[in-house]
């Protein structure tokens, strides 16, 4: 396997595209996200890595404000997202690609992907964010050119799996929040997504993945924090 390369190298100055600080999150009256303290720089790799169990998906859900109440800070793109909607987040550019997939099943491969085009964006210096077409997605992923009219439903899990990253990338996003990329997919599959993770890097797109595998989170990521019971730390 390829090792991860780090074309933007982060500086001491630089601010992080998106900052956490003392997140916490609940369903219902169980609290399962703890103080959690985190940042990612433009063009970065890192990884949330834990059991099962351990809050990953939770933090994940809680940044983007998918949790039914949160609290902390969370500053993206030099936005406060605290308290917005999560689809105010994906318009600032904050891509989510959930462990559950949630494609479209009545929908084609295309249509799918069409459906989630949004315009191109810049970063907060100004300067300008990686955009997707077609053409690159679908260089990225050479099995969904091959069924591009195929409906979703008859695609495979991993198949799947790779369209709802190619649709969440047709909105231009500036940062993805990758839920268990590995999980209950075939090796090949999971090959294909280390490759597309260090893909995305290389365009500058930075990625927070929560990860059971640490071989794979090794692989990808250029830092790690370890989650226990909802209370994270550096790796």
């Amino acid at each position: 396997m390829k090792q991860a390369s780090t074309p933007f190298a982060p500086t001491a100055s630089t601010l992080p595209l998106l900052d956490v600080q003392g997140l916490n999150a609940w369903y219902g009256a169980a609290q399962v996200v703890f103080d959690a303290q985190l940042h990612v720089q433009r063009g970065e790799v890192v990884a949330l890595v834990g059991r099962n169990g351990a809050g990953k998906s939770s933090t994940l859900k809680a940044i983007m404000g998918l949790m039914p109440r949160r609290t902390g800070r969370v500053v993206f793109a030099g936005q406060d997202i605290s308290n917005t909607e999560p689809y105010q987040a994906a318009r600032l550019g904050l891509g989510y690609v959930p462990e559950d997939r949630r494609i479209f099943t009545d929908l084609t491969v295309l249509e799918n992907l069409t459906i989630g085009q949004q315009a191109a964006r810049r970063f907060a210096d100004g300067s300008p964010a990686p955009q997707w077409s077609l053409d690159q997605v679908f260089a990225l992923f050479p099995n969904l050119a091959d069924m591009q009219q195929r409906p979703a439903s008859h695609m495979s899990g991993g198949e799947q799996q790779m369209l709802t990253v190619a649709r969440t990338l047709m909105g231009n996003p500036l940062m993805v929040l990758l839920d268990e990329p590995s999980e209950g997919v075939a090796p090949v599959i999971v090959e294909q997504m280390g490759e597309m993770i260090l893909a995305l890097k290389a365009q500058g797109v930075s990625v927070l993945l929560s990860e059971q595998n640490t071989h794979f989170a090794n692989w990808v990521s250029d830092r790690r924090y370890a989650l226990d019971r909802g209370v994270i730390a550096p790796v």
